[in-house]
C-alpha cells in the first residue's frame, strides 16, 4: 500500500524531526513510484520538497502525477517555504493525504489552497490510527503546547525495580536495555528525580552501537532542592549534553549558582505540571520518564502520563522493601487506576515488554 510505504518513509526522521511532525512523500505515476522523500531534520526540507529533489535526480516528471503525503501539506512559511508552493508549482495533478495537520497555522488551510489550485486531494482514513500514532508527539505537542510522557521502567516478575539493598543492576536483560535507549533517541527530553541520581549516578545518555551519532535528550533533573552534586556525571558533562535541574522555591541560590557555572541550566518548578508547561516552552515536544517509584507516582497521581512502557523480566527477587516501580500513596479504590489501552505484548530477548497508551 502507497500511504504505507509513505509511513516507512516518514519514520526515517525519528530522533531527527523534533518538534516537526514525522512525514514521509511519494510521487506516483501510472501505480509506480517515480520519486520520495521524508522529512530528514528539524530545520531542513520538508518530505514533499525532499521528494521533489528527487525526482530532479532521476529526471521524472511530476506534471499530473499523484503525491502521497502521510500530513497535509503546510502552507506557512517557517524554516522553510510552503510545500503546498512547490506542489502547485511542480504541477502536481492529486494528493493522498492521511492526516490532517491540527497544526493552527494549516489545519485545513494546506487542502483549500490546493483545492484553489485545482488539484484534487483526497483524505484516506484507512491508516489514521497508526498516523496518528506515529505522530503522536507532535500531535499533543502542536494542540496543547505540552510533551508527550512516556513512562519507562523495568520490573521483576514480582513487581520490583531493584533489591532491598538497592542493586538494580540489571533487571532486565541487554535487548531491552538497547530498546531503552531508542526510545531515548526518539524523545527530545527525558526526566529522572534527584534519588535515582544519588543511587546510580548515570549518564542518561544515548548508546545505540547501529547509530553512534544519535541524537541525545536533554536531560532533566527533578531535585526540588538543587542536591545535585556537582562531581556527577551529569554535571560533570552538561556542556557536552544540556542538562537542567528543575528545583523548587526555597532551594539554594548559591547551589544553583554553582550549578550554573558548571554548565547546567536551572528552572523554578513547583508542580509536575509546571515542568511540562516549561518544557514546552523550551520546544521540548516529548519526556521519557527515567525516574523511580515516587517521581512516577506524581506523574500519574496529576494525569499526566501519556504512554507506558514496562519491560517484564523473568525474575523475583522479593522483599517487602525492595522498591516499586509506583511508589506513593497510589490510589485508594481499584476504579481510580491509571488505565492503558491499545495494549502491546512483546518478547524481547528473556523480556517482555507491555506498553500502552494511557486511557484520558
Amino acid at each position: 500500500m502507497l500511504m504505507r510505504k509513505a509511513m516507512a518513509l516518514a519514520q526515517k526522521g525519528e530522533g531527527a524531526v523534533n518538534p516537526n511532525p514525522l512525514v514521509g512523500a511519494l510521487i506516483v505515476r501510472d501505480g509506480k513510484v517515480i520519486a520520495e522523500g521524508y522529512h530528514e531534520r528539524y530545520g531542513d526540507l520538508h518530505a514533499e520538497r525532499n521528494a521533489f529533489e528527487d525526482a530532479v535526480r532521476r529526471g521524472a516528471n511530476c506534471k499530473g502525477a499523484t503525491m502521497y503525503v502521510t500530513l497535509e501539506p503546510c502552507c506557512h512559511h517557517g524554516h522553510q517555504p510552503p510545500c503546498t508552493d512547490a506542489i502547485i508549482e511542480h504541477r502536481i495533478g492529486r494528493v493522498v493525504i492521511g492526516l490532517r495537520d491540527p497544526n493552527p497555522l494549516v489545519a485545513g488551510k494546506g487542502i483549500e489552497k490546493l483545492l484553489a489550485a485545482d488539484i484534487e486531494v483526497e483524505v484516506v482514513e484507512s491508516l489514521e490510527k497508526e498516523l496518528r500514532y506515529q505522530n503522536r508527539v507532535f500531535l499533543k505537542y502542536i494542540t496543547t503546547g505540552l510533551p508527550w510522557v512516556v513512562m519507562k521502567y523495568a520490573m521483576t516478575l514480582d513487581g520490583k525495580i531493584c533489591t532491598r539493598r538497592g542493586d538494580s543492576k540489571w533487571v532486565s536483560g541487554e535487548e531491552a536495555r538497547l530498546r531503552v535507549h531508542y526510545l531515548r533517541r526518539e524523545l527530545k527530553g527525558i526526566l529522572c528525580g534527584i534519588g535515582t541520581v544519588l543511587v546510580d549516578n548515570p549518564m542518561l545518555d544515548t548508546r545505540i552501537p547501529k547509530y553512534p551519532a544519535a541524537r541525545n535528550p536533554i536531560r532533566l533533573v527533578a531535585d526540588r532542592q538543587a542536591r545535585l552534586p556537582l562531581e556527577c556525571n551529569l554535571v560533570r558533562t552538561a556542556r557536552e549534553i544540556p542538562t537542567v535541574v528543575v528545583y523548587a522555591e526555597g532551594a539554594d541560590l548559591r547551589r544553583l549558582a554553582q550549578l550554573n557555572r558548571a554548565g547546567v541550566k536551572t528552572w523554578c518548578c513547583n508542580t509536575p505540571q509546571d515542568l511540562l508547561i516549561r518544557a514546552g516552552k523550551e520546544k521540548i515536544d516529548g519526556i521519557l520518564l527515567e525516574g523511580g517509584g515516587t517521581l512516577n507516582e506524581s506523574f500519574m497521581r496529576e494525569g499526566l502520563v501519556d504512554e507506558v512502557f514496562a519491560f517484564i523480566a523473568p525474575k523475583l527477587v522479593g522483599g517487602v522493601d525492595a522498591k516499586t516501580p509506583v511508589e506513593g500513596l497510589g490510589f485508594s479504590k481499584m476504579a481510580q487506576a491509571m488505565r492503558l489501552q491499545d495494549v502491546l505484548v512483546e518478547r524481547i530477548g528473556e523480556d517482555l515488554l507491555v506498553r500502552g497508551l494511557v486511557s484520558k
